[in-house]
């Protein structure tokens, strides 16, 4: 019987949060699972008007890609880069979004 096994056995059971989050840190996956949330609940990061014109479309190395519908609202956002990148980070609890590219 491996250690990690006895271990639980000693100690309990666990909740099945706490299962979950063994399970993410185990098979390497929490950054995805983050940037999946973050592609998944969007429009409660940035609110309903920037929701209404932008789309994230996907994560490669840390940067997020957001699409736009107008150079205006691109212009806009991107002096808010800066905001909208220290948000997302503040809900995931560490730094998933190293930069933020509006397309």
């Amino acid at each position: 019987m491996s250690k990690r096994i006895s271990a639980a056995k000693k100690r309990g059971p666990i909740s099945a949060g706490a299962a979950l989050q063994d399970l993410v840190r185990q098979l390497g996956i929490g950054r995805t699972l983050a940037e999946y949330d973050v592609l998944t609940s969007w429009e409660r990061l940035v609110g309903e008007q920037i929701a209404k014109v932008t789309s994230p479309e996907r994560f490669e190395n840390g940067v997020l890609f957001i699409a736009v519908v107008s150079a205006p609202w691109r212009a806009e956002l991107s002096l808010r880069r800066l905001e909208i990148k220290e948000k997302i980070n503040a809900r995931a609890g560490k730094n998933i979004v190293k930069d933020i590219r509006f397309r």
